[in-house]
């Protein structure tokens, strides 16, 4: 038992150190993306323009969840977020540089980022599912809930704090500042992160990166579908309709948002308690399906929220009060379809080389946010906010039709 509790012990503490990696990491993700869409909305750039200097940011999480999940069953977890770190540090430095800062210089920048993003979260989510004992999913659900609303309300603040530096230091001095900061981070982690964290007994092949769980496929195309549903209207959108339709200044813009994202945040580290499952204790398939039955219903009530905003954004002249409340809704309903999904994949992941599932489902969500991302600047431009979240409708249609083929399935198999 006292070995146990010794073992235990120095998990957490690794864990700590990653998690505040994660921490450090996402609150300059958070002031990055914020920075990039208001000074270049600043300097006239069109919404689907500034949709696409996010493309490889989102194209290369694609791809880097794919393969960041079977480099990290490989050479470890701590490998992974280490370079994750090292790589954004280099991306802000680059954008530090105004002179260069042509789209497809900043494209590249944002690639480089977003391949430090998604090698940073893969491996922050892969590690939990170490430290929670087996057969123990409230508990895990627990941890997972912490540390992604954690991470969320950081981003939220990471917001905040983009659109504050870019009022008060400018965008290249900001850049800068971040990028030192992180880089700190960087030379803490390489001294406090031990070797070999999560990497797999048998080392697995290539080709063992696409997941053969039906689970898990139907679990990352709802996920897909999800992310795709949020970003399509929140991503370029709605920054740059609080600009032009209500005049608001940079450091509004960025306060609200950020405000947003806290509170996303604060509800899904909240969700067990929402979703009563932190006094639920289930056992056997019951509990699986109980914890997908959930996620079919709070998805279906996600769907109300952007169907009822297009529907009186055509019909109510105070249109800025029906973006604040739909927001509100929005933020508490989808943190917790959130949550539930977080919770889903570190379940179902296999403990040995859990990296590689977890890779998996986080390609999907990566997807999910290229599509929105895109289609948030291009819907935009040619038809508004309305249509934008009609999209958002569709995709959460699809995450319910997706959701309800996970619940089946399951049902099935007991």
């Amino acid at each position: 038992m006292f070995s146990t509790g010794n073992r235990l012990s120095s998990d957490i503490k690794q864990y700590l150190v990653i998690t505040g990696n994660y921490w450090a990491f996402t609150l300059t993700d958070g002031a990055l993306r914020m920075l990039v869409v208001l000074y270049f909305h600043q300097l006239g750039y069109s919404p689907l323009n500034i949709a696409i200097l996010f493309l490889f940011y989102e194209f290369f999480g694609v791809i880097t969840n794919l393969a960041g999940g079977w480099l990290g069953a490989r050479i470890g977890l701590n490998k992974t977020m280490n370079l994750g770190l090292a790589l954004q540090a280099i991306a802000l430095v680059m954008l530090t540089q105004l002179d260069n800062l042509t789209t497809l210089y900043v494209m590249a920048a944002q690639a480089l980022s977003g391949i430090a993003k998604d090698l940073n979260k893969m491996s922050a989510k892969s590690a939990i599912k170490l430290l929670v004992p087996k057969n123990a999913e409230n508990t895990l659900f627990k941890w997972v809930a912490i540390l992604t609303g954690s991470k969320n309300a950081l981003k939220g603040l990471g917001f905040f704090l983009g659109g504050l530096l870019l009022s008060l230091i400018g965008f290249q001095s900001a850049m800068a500042s971040m990028a030192l900061c992180l880089l700190l981070v960087w030379l803490a982690s390489l001294i406090l992160l031990k070797k070999d964290l999560g990497k797999a007994k048998s080392k697995p092949k290539f080709k063992e990166l696409f997941s053969k769980s039906t689970n898990i496929n139907y679990l990352s195309a709802a996920r897909l579908c999800l992310f795709a549903s949020r970003d399509v209207w929140f991503v370029v959108a709605l920054p740059v309709y609080l600009s032009r339709q209500f005049g608001w200044d940079h450091w509004w813009v960025g306060a609200f948002v950020a405000s947003w994202i806290i509170l996303y945040g604060v509800i899904q580290t909240l969700s067990p308690k929402i979703t009563g499952t932190d006094k639920t204790t289930l056992k056997g398939n019951s509990r699986q399906i109980s914890f997908e039955q959930k996620g079919l219903h709070w998805a279906l009530a996600l769907l109300a929220i952007p169907s009822l905003m297009a529907l009186s954004l055509t019909s109510v002249e105070e249109t800025l009060w029906v973006v604040l409340i739909g927001l509100l809704a929005y933020a508490v309903v989808f943190a917790v379809n959130s949550s539930l999904h977080s919770f889903l994949i570190v379940h179902y992941a296999n403990r040995d080389g859990v990296s590689l599932d977890v890779g998996f489902y986080y390609m999907a969500n990566a997807m999910g946010r290229l599509f929105g991302t895109v289609l948030s600047g291009w819907v935009f431009q040619q038809y508004g906010l309305t249509a934008c979240l009609v999209v958002s409708s569709l995709f959460i249609a699809l995450c319910l039709w997706f959701t309800k083929r996970l619940t089946s399935h399951v049902a099935a198999s007991a």
